[in-house]
């Protein structure tokens, strides 16, 4: 296992965001974190009340919004127009092009929220979105399936080989991932701490797991985290 701390995360800070990079990602750069697998970018963001991202491009990409607290808008260029809050999952395919604009939809409160790019399993890929909530209820000491290739129980259909969960965990909570020959896991921790096989991260911290084999997350104190389950 390989910690990736959240102290040693790219930084950048314009005002009206704050945002952390577990990835190299715009001016950012660090040779020994491009990725991991094909999860490409982790941006951790808060965007003050009012502020934004104005309209911008992407193609061949999975681009996939969790917001933690706050309300973020997005608007796009299929027509698309949404408001994300906690507890919902949207992804978008960029595919042969798309533009989009993200702002804080309150003018009193910041949105924190992470932004995760996956490279796609193929380029040329017809933009389009998909945005879903799954309740505290659905991820509340247990891992919950929030995206997945072919979108099964429930889940975000995301155009890679890769399986992202979600999970709100009590102090003193443990779930078990089985980690099949195969794959590799990045856990990141949104908020509190947890031990990862005996490992403790908090808030901010990434792990990469590369061995096979059953895998437990203990909390110490209440957490909430992402764990994505990558071919190897």
């Amino acid at each position: 296992m390989q910690i990736r701390s959240s102290d040693a995360r790219g930084h950048a800070n314009f005002g009206w965001l704050d945002s952390r990079h577990t990835f190299s990602f715009g001016h950012y750069y660090d040779a020994a974190h491009m990725g991991f697998g094909a999860l490409r970018v982790i941006n951790e963001d808060r965007v003050a009340p009012g502020g934004g991202f104005p309209t911008h491009g992407h193609s061949d990409m999975e681009i996939i919004s969790y917001v933690l607290d706050g309300a973020l808008q997005h608007k796009d260029s299929l027509g698309t127009g949404s408001v994300i809050r906690p507890g919902e999952v949207q992804r978008m395919t960029a595919g042969t092009g798309i533009r989009h604009s993200e702002y804080n939809d309150s003018g009193t409160e910041p949105v924190h929220f992470l932004q995760i790019w996956i490279v796609p399993e193929r380029d040329g890929l017809t933009p389009g979105y998909e945005q879903k909530a799954f309740p505290l209820a659905e991820r509340n000491g247990r891992l919950r399936l929030v995206g997945s290739r072919d979108g099964r129980d429930g889940s975000v259909t995301i155009h890679q080989d890769v399986d992202l969960y979600s999970a709100v965990l009590a102090a003193g909570t443990t779930v078990t991932l089985p980690v099949r020959t195969g794959r590799q896991v990045w856990v990141q921790v949104a908020r509190g701490m947890l031990r990862v096989d005996g490992t403790a991260v908090s808030a901010g911290d990434g792990l990469a797991v590369t061995d096979s084999g059953d895998l437990t997350l203990e909390t110490g104190e209440d957490a909430e985290v992402l764990v994505f389950d990558l071919a190897a």
